[in-house]
């Protein structure tokens, strides 16, 4: 297959479906080649211009973004047959023509659109957050030690981009595993001074239905993690932090943990 630079003009098929009841379909696109554009900013150029690769009048595809500085998640899409943000995904370094489809594990809105509702409620159920008491200044919290701070920051970069959950042959319609980020965000915040006040709750929520039991282990997701997150060895430990609050359910405990 040739590249961009090659050819001088960049050839899409693109996934197009007017609404999430309407039957799918694939249209082509050509735009002229420019040296160093990505998949957003090719496909700001056809909403420009929405002529397809005919030269018939189309609707304008779409698709979500954000930040395009791979950081707030949202423009993530099937690329060429891989899960991955679109803003870096640079063309010179795609095959053409390049195939561009939404992500499968979520309903689709429109074209590349799709709703991760999935993704935000699993975080609801895990309570993937650290409550506080008030609105006023509380001062300084309590320190974490740097060795633990220092992962725990690696697990902090998930931007909810929900290419795991892609990736993983275990998220799907009819499964309702939680999947592999709001996994991690449990360890997260189960390792935060104060979010450790909820840890016993975090970990019930993932020892039901949907929740630990239900991961492969096709590690499929750390290797498709636009930031390189250890998921799978967040998972190895809540499998333990899991095994350990079930004895602690059947035998009870008196010591707060």
């Amino acid at each position: 297959m040739a590249t961009a630079t090659e050819e001088k003009v960049i050839r899409f098929e693109i996934h197009r479906q007017d609404d999430e009841n309407s039957a799918p379909y694939f249209e082509e696109f050509e735009i002229p080649y420019r040296a160093n554009m990505n998949v957003i900013s090719a496909l700001m150029e056809i909403r420009r211009n929405p002529f397809n690769k005919k030269g018939d009048k189309t609707t304008p595809v779409s698709w979500d973004m954000g930040c395009l500085e791979e950081v707030c998640g949202a423009c993530s899409m099937v690329i060429n047959g891989k899960p991955r943000q679109s803003c870096t995904a640079l063309v010179d370094q795609l095959e053409q023509p390049i195939k561009l489809e939404p992500m499968k594990t979520f309903p689709v809105v429109r074209d590349l659109q799709v709703d991760r509702s999935r993704m935000f409620d699993s975080l609801k159920k895990v309570k993937a957050w650290i409550p506080i008491d008030g609105t006023y200044d509380l001062g300084p919290g309590p320190r974490m030690p740097e060795k633990k701070r220092q992962w725990a920051y690696e697990l902090s970069k998930c931007m909810t981009c929900g290419v795991c959950l892609e990736a993983c042959p275990n998220v799907n319609s009819k499964s309702d595993f939680i999947g592999p980020a709001p996994l991690s965000q449990v360890r997260l915040f189960n390792a935060h001074p104060t979010g450790a006040m909820n840890k016993n709750e975090r970990l019930e929520a993932i020892m039901g239905d949907g929740g630990l039991s239900n991961c492969g282990n096709s590690q499929n997701c750390v290797q498709a993690c636009p930031k390189g997150i250890p998921l799978t060895t967040s998972i190895a430990a809540l499998n333990r932090d899991t095994n350990l609050q079930m004895f602690r359910n059947f035998f009870g405990s008196d010591k707060e943990v």
